[in-house]
């Protein structure tokens, strides 16, 4: 039995892990255990962002998250969901599905009306689960300019 729940402090190495499987894959990120730890404590403390855990066998076996974003085009809250991952062993099993659809119920709390998220472009699996789950590609594309400290 699979149960979704918030993440807490306590499963920052579980979803470290499951974040070096997803940047793995992902060709724009490179896995730095240390910043990872950092973001993912920061999001556990930001009353605006969701870590959502799946949970088997007392073991954390996926994850997806998500942030408050304040968009002008909907005039009000949108969410960006970022890390949306699952353990290669438990693919297949709907649990990609009840972490979207729960980060959708929280986002739905939260007066949200658009969920957004980036994917990589070369990751077809990935592509495919979204677009199973009702997500529509847009004209828009990412870019991205990285700040000296």
């Amino acid at each position: 039995m699979v149960i979704i729940r918030p993440a807490r402090p306590g499963d920052i190495n579980s979803l470290t892990a499951l974040l070096k499987i997803l940047f793995t894959i992902e060709e724009d990120f490179i896995f730095d255990e240390m910043l990872q730890r950092r973001g993912l404590r920061m999001m556990l403390d930001n009353p605006w962002a969701c870590i959502l855990a799946a949970e088997a066998d007392g073991q954390v076996i996926g994850m997806c998250t998500g942030q408050l974003t304040v968009s002008t085009a909907e005039g009000g809250p949108a969410l960006l969901v970022e890390d949306v991952v699952v353990r290669k062993d438990w693919h297949g099993r709907g649990i990609g599905r009840l972490l979207m659809e729960n980060l959708g119920a929280w986002a739905r709390e939260k007066g949200v009306s658009r969920l957004q998220l980036l994917a990589d472009r070369n990751n077809g699996p990935a592509l495919d689960f979204y677009k199973k789950l009702g997500w529509q590609t847009t004209e828009l594309i990412c870019l991205r300019k990285r700040l000296s400290p």
